[in-house]
């Protein structure tokens, strides 16, 4: 990897906005990290607690990169979507979008937002059911066993108490992006340079 090529700073070309993407056709290169395509350093992320390290092989290593660029040409604004949930997060920075950009937005939206009602009803009572055992687990500091049985109706939590990385069933680690233009048209109903598709794993 060029490494200098996505060093923060404004010395580096335009930093696109999305209509600029639109008319100049723009394809952009995602960062090697986002894409997990990097053998000096595989990002190991955990959307349910924000945390942000790395790995050669097996030895550890500081996520010195994270004000690295998300992709080449800058951009504004990154949308990411995945077959995991229904929501798509949007990354913004005027600056262009950085790769803890990428990261800090995607906790925070998972972390911080919570279901609504009309997303909660759409649900099978299964499905119901999953996520408030997922939401007990989580307020419960991870101790109490989301499936087990001795969780009554009453240890059950109202769906205002359910975020979305309860949506996720512990799926929380970052797997790396990619473009899938058929799956963007299918949850979006369009595809574009700066729509990614994110992959999660346990």
């Amino acid at each position: 990897m060029d490494s200098l090529r996505w060093k923060p700073g404004k010395s580096f070309g335009p930093v696109l906005k999305p209509l600029d993407i639109y008319l100049l056709e723009s394809k952009l290169e995602l960062h090697p990290i986002l894409a997990q395509k990097y053998d000096d350093f595989r990002l190991e992320f955990n959307l349910a607690t924000g945390q942000t390290i790395g790995f050669k092989g097996k030895e550890e290593r500081v996520f010195t990169m994270k004000d690295e660029t998300a992709t080449l040409p800058r951009i504004t604004e990154l949308y990411i979507i995945t077959k995991s949930s229904p929501w798509c997060t949007i990354v913004r920075n005027p600056e262009g979008v950085t790769l803890a950009d990428v990261c800090r937005t995607l906790w925070k939206d998972y972390t911080d937002l919570t279901l609504t009602e009309p997303e909660f009803k759409d649900l099978s009572p299964r499905e119901q059911d999953r996520i408030q055992r997922m939401a007990l687990r989580r307020e419960a500091g991870g101790f109490a066993s989301a499936f087990s049985g001795m969780w009554g109706a009453s240890s059950t939590v109202s769906f205002s108490r359910c975020k979305r990385i309860d949506w996720l069933y512990g799926k929380t680690y970052f797997d790396g992006l990619e473009r899938d233009d058929d799956h963007a048209k299918k949850k979006l109903g369009f595809a574009a340079p700066n729509v990614f598709k994110l992959r999660l794993g346990e």
